[in-house]
């Protein structure tokens, strides 16, 4: 391997893989965090307003729509803008690391 192909030794360090670990972490939190909303919302709007979530929609209860139908597409979102997210900041950051070596 010639000299000039070799990965910057800057490109694998710490503060790095760090950056770009804790922005992971920040895409996960919100995500796991839009799934605890919407999964703790439900029983509270049935708790709090029952006229409403009783209310017939397509044939379902408002609280079976959402539960049933619903939750399930709603989690695929979160989980593709997830991944488009994650996937998203690792280019960038292979990008900045490239743009850096060449500095």
């Amino acid at each position: 391997m010639k000299e000039s192909e070799r990965t910057p030794d800057h490109v694998h360090s710490d503060a790095f893989l760090a950056k770009l670990m804790r922005d992971q972490l920040k895409l996960s939190v919100a995500c796991a965090l839009c799934f605890a909303v919407a999964l703790v919302a439900l029983p509270l709007l049935n708790y709090w307003q029952p006229e409403l979530m009783a209310r017939r929609v397509g044939g379902f209860t408002l609280t079976w729509l959402i539960l049933g139908v619903l939750f399930f597409p709603f989690v695929w979102v979160i989980s593709y803008v997830f991944i488009r997210r994650s996937i998203a900041l690792e280019e960038a950051e292979a990008k900045a690391a490239r743009d850096g070596s060449r500095a």
